[in-house]
């Protein structure tokens, strides 16, 4: 599972000079996260070409241990660290080979991010990294008892805390390494089950006692404030589940709440999906709408076939679709971890065509 050092990385970028750029409507598109394969140049270059206004430190979890979500939260870690068991990621003593290879990979993945903006010349709108939510943390790492760091309240809160510091780190590199914004996104696909109480214990006979929705709405709120603390320009939320608590995210003080449209129903979701996500947009929160599939469809649709959902849930909820251009983000479905190559880069760039076409609609739509 090692990957071979390469001395020719690049640790830093100081000298490329921001360059000021003009907002542009293919600016608010972006992916959520995830790529196919191994290459982290190939990445990043496609990242940086197909989305010049909110390219995002790609994560390529094919390459195992240290590279999925979880352990790139872990590799953000300050003071605690976590090694690979059969279970999964599991509290160590001291950082091993397996914390160290998650620090190693992510700090590759921003010299490539960084590398590939330095060769396309220019300096982004803002530049996007997606971070394991505390929740989501605490319920995929093990405490060496074997049980979830987030069955003890009290590992909860260390671990956020030192996510909380180690994101400080992260987002000042990413700031000072680009020249540009960063937002920051956290990925909370286990919250629901976190509030459900329905995580399985070790025994696989039980389940972990459900979180009120107070305390989870808390800690993330914690969170967000770090991110910002730490200098982000903005955070989203993102929670791909087929129910998240929309409006908890909302409470919790996000700027911005990334969900998968298709999976809520799009303009068909139950009544009381539909109430929260207008109440988040009437509240100026941004919607980032999962629209374009994250893994190969049989047949490619059409542009206008995708926006519908869109354009459908403005109508919807009453609002002007002129508030897709101006509130809204364009995202894949969920991560593009399992697409074709050739897939993930043309659901990118299609993130891109979206935008553009909610800023300046064609005759026919």
């Amino acid at each position: 599972m090692s990957e071979t050092t390469d001395p020719a990385t690049p640790t830093a970028n100081p000298a490329r000079a921001p360059q000021p750029r003009a907002p542009q409507p293919g600016d608010r598109a972006t992916g959520l996260g995830s790529w196919p394969g191994t290459d982290r140049r190939e990445a990043a270059r496609t990242v940086v070409g197909e989305l010049p206004g909110m390219p995002y430190v790609p994560e390529l979890p094919a390459r195992g241990v240290g590279a999925d979500m979880v352990g790139r939260g872990a590799a953000m870690l300050v003071d605690l660290a976590v090694e690979v068991w059969p279970s999964g990621y599991r509290v160590a003593r001291r950082p091993g080979s397996d914390h160290r290879r998650a620090v190693e990979l992510l700090a590759r993945d921003v010299d490539a991010l960084d590398e590939a903006l330095g060769e396309a010349g220019a300096t982004p709108a803002a530049v996007k990294v997606q971070v394991v939510g505390p929740w989501t943390l605490a319920a995929g790492v093990e405490l060496r008892s074997g049980h979830r760091v987030l069955t003890d309240r009290g590992a909860v809160a260390e671990f956020a805390a030192s996510l909380a510091e180690g994101l400080r780190a992260h987002v000042a590199e990413l700031a000072r390494r680009t020249g540009a914004p960063v937002v920051v996104q956290l990925d909370e696909p286990t919250l629901p089950a976190v509030l459900a109480g329905s995580l399985p214990t070790p025994s696989g006979y039980g389940t972990v006692g459900a979180v009120p929705g107070a305390e989870a709405r808390a800690l993330l709120a914690d969170a967000i404030t770090a991110a910002r603390e730490a200098g982000a320009a903005s955070v989203a939320v993102h929670c791909c589940h087929p129910t998240p608590p929309l409006a908890l995210l909302g409470a919790a003080g996000a700027d911005a709440v990334a969900v998968d449209l298709g999976a809520l129903g799009g303009a068909e979701a139950p009544a009381e999906v539909l109430d929260a996500l207008g109440e988040l947009w009437e509240a100026g929160t941004e919607l980032w709408l999962g629209i374009v599939p994250s893994t190969d469809p049989a047949t490619p649709p059409a542009l206008h076939d995708l926006a519908r959902p869109a354009l459908d849930l403005a109508d919807r909820l009453g609002f002007d679709r002129a508030r897709l251009a101006d509130r809204a983000v364009v995202t894949p479905a969920c991560g593009l971890a399992g697409a074709d190559p050739g897939w993930a880069r043309r659901a990118t760039s299609t993130t891109v065509e979206l935008a553009r076409a909610f800023a300046d609609p064609p005759a026919s739509w």
